[in-house]
């Protein structure tokens, strides 16, 4: 199964790296607009911390720039996204993240709750259920990153049971 969902990562991988290309504009004196969309697709260890329920998750993750608002606790911008683990768990969310540039480091935590279904895989207890999450990515470019990130899922204890899910994730950022 690990050599199947590897085959398909480095395709995926080879996809991203073709999309972070340089773009050359045909009018060198044409202003370059403003990037207002993000998009951050990522894959990586559902619940890597439970060893009967571990699984592959692919997921992609939207955010737009042009809705962010600067406050005491950074720049907070709208995210909705979603992904789906290798044993038919989905979870799609909606919420906020705050970003830190540090040059070419950024450290971009956030909250999202969301819906959850588990398929085949872990039953969270809930179907709703908190994400929190914490990237760190790297510039490679003005709108393209690179980065890594860790999450918990919870449903807070609003069901009968809440085992939670502890995931990481390797992300590639592309701003439009």
């Amino acid at each position: 199964m690990f050599s199947i969902m590897r085959k398909i990562a480095s395709k995926i991988f080879i996809l991203l790296f073709i999309l972070s290309a340089p773009s050359f504009t045909s009018n060198a004196g044409e202003i370059l607009k403003e990037r207002d969309t993000e998009i951050n697709i990522f894959t990586g260890m559902f619940d890597f911390s439970d060893t009967k329920q571990r699984a592959g998750l692919f997921g992609m993750q939207h955010q737009n720039d042009e809705l962010f608002r600067n406050s005491f606790l950074g720049k907070l911008s709208p995210i909705s996204g979603g992904f789906i683990t290798e044993n038919n768990a989905i979870y799609v969310y909606t919420g906020a993240q705050a970003e830190y540039d540090l040059g070419f480091l950024t450290i971009t935590p956030s909250f999202a709750p969301g819906y959850y279904n588990y398929g085949d895989g872990k039953d969270l207890g809930y179907p709703l259920e908190f994400k929190t999450e914490v990237q760190v990515s790297f510039n490679l470019s003005d709108s393209t990153h690179l980065g890594m990130s860790y999450n918990h899922i919870s449903n807070a204890s609003l069901g009968n049971k809440n085992p939670g899910a502890n995931s990481y994730m390797f992300n590639f950022l592309k701003q439009f």
